[in-house]
């Protein structure tokens, strides 16, 4: 597949993960994720004239990649919104869900997006343009504790509390609004030797409070139970430990927290069924997309 064919967005794991949804010609799918459209491609490449595909992105610029086929319907929502929207379609149960979590490579590489360490931009980092909070809020509105709370939960970063308090202190002087600003706040932050890793989780930490992406990643893991038929497939692709740990933890147990309840004979019954190992990029798709080298992938099955 070449950059025409994929759009803006470089697939990861293009066919492992739709590989991973074992697709059946006249079967129903859903992309969660559509962004440049490349993994939607390859599943319709995949499907018979009396298949389906459905593909959900709340980032309007996604749009412009939308595709030219009766088989497909592009949904300019939020994924979270999985269930309401496949019924508006008429849609009850479907065969597959295939989804590629995180930033794609177009956002990334938009300065005025605000999600890239490389750029300066305005305090954006929306994926979805019209959503209420930014950037600028989260680091010019929240108070320390929150922003400490996000810093550490989010960024896994040890000290959160000493960022949280030097953003605020800086605030306090003057209103921080672009990336660069809020580099110079953070540069006592970066040794030379890790400072794009350190931004980076800073980045995600601020980036996913934004988008609320662990709620809303919760949300349609639950709902992708009430849409899958009995033997349907889940294939996802997470690109940090939180995301990692919600994924892994749900398709296992078919819950984030805790066990399921035991039987009177100590056994359990859990929803879905985990397919084969963790699967990560080989060297070779790390060496023509950098973005790949944090992905895993996980596929499940509904018993």
């Amino acid at each position: 597949m070449n950059k025409e064919e994929y759009g803006y967005h470089r697939p990861v794991l293009l066919n492992e993960s739709v590989d991973g949804l074992a697709i059946k010609p006249d079967g129903v799918y859903v992309d969660v994720t559509f962004g440049g459209g490349g993994h939607s491609r390859e599943i319709l490449s995949r499907l018979g004239e009396n298949g389906r595909l459905y593909a959900f992105d709340q980032d309007q610029d996604a749009l412009e990649n939308a595709i030219d086929d009766h088989r497909f319907t592009l949904i300019n929502q939020n994924f979270r919104l999985l269930k309401r929207y496949l019924r508006f379609y008429g849609v009850s149960e479907v065969d597959g869900i295939l989804g590629d979590l995180g930033v794609s490579s177009h956002q990334f590489d938009v300065a005025e997006r605000g999600f890239s360490t490389r750029f300066d931009g305005e305090l954006d980092m929306r994926m979805n343009k019209q959503g209420e909070i930014s950037a600028y809020n989260v680091v010019n509105d929240y108070d320390v504790r929150e922003l400490r709370s996000i810093l550490s939960l989010y960024g896994e970063l040890k000290n959160a509390g000493a960022i949280a308090n030097a953003i605020v202190k800086a605030r306090m002087d003057k209103e921080i609004k672009n990336t660069d600003e809020l580099k110079i706040v953070l540069a006592k932050f970066l040794p030379a030797h890790k400072s794009a890793k350190i931004l980076a989780q800073i980045y995600q930490a601020i980036r996913i409070e934004v988008n609320k992406e662990v709620e809303v990643l919760r949300e349609m893991l639950e709902q992708s139970l009430e849409v899958l038929k009995e033997g349907g497939r889940l294939s996802i692709i997470s690109y940090h430990s939180l995301e990692d740990r919600l994924v892994k933890r749900f398709m296992k147990n078919g819950m984030f927290e805790g066990e399921p309840e035991r039987d009177m004979f100590g056994r359990f019954e859990v929803p879905m069924k985990q397919l084969g190992k963790l699967i990560i990029p080989s060297e070779e798709e790390i060496k023509i997309n950098n973005r790949a080298r944090s992905a895993k992938l996980r596929v499940a099955e509904k018993k």
